[in-house]
């Protein structure tokens, strides 16, 4: 007969298997149940985000078109770096001579205008040297006139050679007459022996004197040709003393060293008493009024760059301010090539770098004028090939 009540199953412990006793489990305290959060707080910032969300939509979308605008109008035409600066051709003041300086007229950062006296080196070694080429000169101009005068001199006493052959001749000429009748009267027996015989005798006389008047003259020539060598000789001595006196006086002035344009001063490394040395730095003449920018495009950028083009250009030191510029001239070789040592690409392993090529970009007076720009200073151009002179290949891609 089955019976309907469960059977529960024995339980058996595992072998070896030690059984705990058993203890009853700890009461936890009960907790009051709190009620479930409201849901005003969720759905109030389910409100704000999709109230936020469409607006920051609409303004990303409304950013992206505008930027799509001013690249269309404007962007695509702009070239733009900033591998940009300020330049100057600055003038570096050194002696020409040495010495040591006696003055400075002129402090750091200090406005100087063309023909500003900037030092003064000791120039009393350099006025003794013109005052002894000054003397020299003087010494040698007395000289100068003793031969003229000795030279003067020389001429009247060949004039009186002359005139003495001049009476020479004449004698000689009667004497030759008179001892021709003194033998033409021998011979007829009217005269004498002893009057053909000083006749004869004074024939001779007057040709020796000849002779003698014409070697005075040949003396009086010779000294005279003297006399002119030495003057010559004197003058190109006189000529190179005079040059000497010029070096003197043009070192006299290179004591003065003289600003060479309007600039201010900067780098003055000068002081009172310093001893300087031909060729040494002393101090930089910055012309302010004539600063320019030196921009390095890539070469990717050059085929819309002409001369002529309009430059916005920005510099960081003045607060993001902006002036217009104008391009002035491409140079006529990449940065590389001018380098100390140029690359050389016919070597074995080769890596195309894009190169820069170094553009001068003028500044407006006005500008300048500000005295807000510095050589070296960075900026940021950005050239507008819209604006290229008519006819340049740079409006033809423009257009």
């Amino acid at each position: 007969m089955s019976s309907n009540a469960p059977t529960t199953a024995e339980v058996r412990p595992f072998p070896n298997a030690k059984v705990a006793p058993a203890t009853e489990a700890p009461q936890v305290p009960t907790q009051p149940v709190s009620s479930p959060p409201a849901e005003a707080p969720a759905k109030k910032k389910r409100s704000v985000r999709s109230f936020l969300l469409p607006i920051i939509g609409i303004a990303l979308l409304g950013a992206g078109a505008w930027y799509g605008y001013d690249y269309w109008t404007t962007g695509r035409f702009m070239i733009s770096t900033d591998d940009a600066y300020v330049q100057a051709d600055m003038a570096f003041i050194s002696p020409k001579i040495s010495g040591y300086v006696d003055q400075v007229k002129v402090s750091e950062n200090q406005s100087v205008k063309a023909g500003d006296p900037l030092l003064v080196v000791d120039d009393g070694d350099y006025r003794i040297a013109v005052a002894q080429a000054e003397a020299q000169i003087a010494t040698l101009s007395k000289t100068l006139d003793r031969i003229d005068a000795q030279t003067e001199a020389a001429r009247a006493a060949l004039q009186q050679a002359q005139a003495q052959k001049v009476a020479d001749q004449a004698a000689a000429d009667n004497a030759a007459k008179v001892a021709a009748r003194a033998s033409q009267l021998l011979k007829t027996h009217v005269g004498t022996q002893a009057q053909l015989d000083d006749a004869q005798t004074a024939v001779q006389q007057a040709n020796a004197a000849l002779v003698g008047a014409d070697a005075q003259i040949a003396a009086a020539q010779a000294n005279i040709g003297v006399l002119q060598a030495q003057r010559a000789e004197s003058a190109s001595t006189l000529a190179s003393l005079q040059l000497s006196r010029d070096k003197a006086e043009r070192d006299l002035s290179f004591t003065v060293l003289k600003a060479p344009y309007d600039g201010v001063v900067g780098n003055r490394s000068v002081e009172q008493g310093d001893l300087v040395s031909p060729g040494q730095k002393l101090a930089v003449i910055v012309p302010m009024d004539k600063l320019y920018i030196v921009a390095n495009f890539k070469e990717t950028q050059l085929a819309r760059l002409v001369p002529g083009e309009k430059v916005k250009i920005s510099v960081d030191a003045t607060d993001g301010q902006y002036f217009e510029g104008t391009v002035s001239s491409l140079a006529p070789a990449s940065g590389a090539v001018f380098s100390l040592l140029p690359p050389e690409n016919a070597t074995g392993n080769f890596t195309k770098v894009v190169q820069r090529v170094p553009v001068r970009i003028d500044v407006p007076a006005d500008v300048l004028k500000s005295g807000k720009l510095r050589a070296g200073l960075s900026v940021v151009v950005a050239v507008d090939s819209r604006t290229a002179p008519s006819g340049s290949a740079s409006a033809a891609a423009s257009n």
